[in-house]
């Protein structure tokens, strides 16, 4: 069972240095490595850290099994990679956050969210959120990174009570969405998609409001768009953003309480929507 270092575990997992440059020749194995050890929840694996990622790329390889997914977030470090790519662990530099101070509700918003057009549900239907963030056309990107290995891995995720979604609904529809990881007082933002005018922001920020006010500290936001800036996000150096994690995570020591610290479980059911 891989429980940290540098090298492969038995498959491969190859944890890179700082000078090199990325490249995935000799890579024979596309998506999550079958033979690579799965991780339960409660098992860890420790990643080099991603300050000598210098593209930001950390790590090539693995799987993404319930116990390298947390261990990944909780080092800032996170998953994306092509369809025919091997699994990619990425921390790129900057990185795009939003803190609550931040956040930004246009007028124009406001009123259309406290008009009762969208009907807006917490973790009523995660694998439709995912399913669909997976499907939808993006500008400028050919085919999607969400592959089938990632649709599972967060599914079980959800299952396991770590992974969240909202839910945006018109008419009874499922209008847009947007889900990610709730670690103690970060939430790790993974993906939206939206099927009606500005639904994909009334379920990101019914949950950022939420979120704050239950006393996450920051979203993560991973990368910057135009989409997320212009509800708040800003860019800090990877650095900054890794020391901020280290810090909001530390109350998750082992001996707390992270049932109730993660806010694990069905976020219906917790915040009554």
């Amino acid at each position: 069972m891989p429980t940290g270092g540098t090298g492969n575990t038995g498959s491969r997992c190859f944890l890179r240095g700082k000078t090199r440059e990325v490249s995935l020749k000799g890579w024979k194995r596309t998506g999550a490595d079958p033979d690579f050890p799965y991780l339960t929840e409660d098992k860890r694996f420790s990643f080099p850290s991603p300050e000598e990622a210098l593209d930001g790329i950390v790590a090539i390889g693995g799987n993404l099994s319930p116990g390298m997914l947390l261990s990944a977030y909780e080092q800032g470090i996170f998953p994306w990679f092509n369809p025919g790519d091997p699994v990619l662990w990425q921390s790129p530099d900057p990185r795009f956050v939003i803190f609550p101070e931040k956040l930004h509700v246009s007028a124009s918003m406001k009123r259309l969210l406290k008009k009762g057009t969208f009907e807006v549900a917490l973790d009523r239907d995660f694998a439709a959120v995912i399913r669909s963030c997976a499907e939808t056309e993006r500008p400028g990107q050919e085919g999607t990174w969400i592959t089938g290995d990632m649709l599972r891995a967060y599914t079980e995720l959800h299952r396991l009570g770590w992974a969240h979604s909202a839910e945006c609904y018109v008419g009874g529809n499922l209008a847009g969405g947007c889900y990610g990881i709730r670690l103690g007082g970060v939430f790790f933002g993974e993906s939206m998609f939206a099927r009606v005018s500005n639904a994909s922001k009334a379920a990101f920020l019914t949950l950022a409001e939420i979120l704050f006010a239950d006393g996450t500290a920051f979203i993560d936001c991973q990368i910057p768009t135009d989409h997320l800036r212009s509800l708040g996000g800003t860019e800090i150096n990877r650095r900054d953003f890794l020391r901020l994690l280290k810090n909001t995570l530390a109350e998750r020591r082992p001996e707390a309480d992270t049932q109730t610290l993660d806010r694990r479980g069905n976020w219906g059911e917790r915040y009554h929507r």
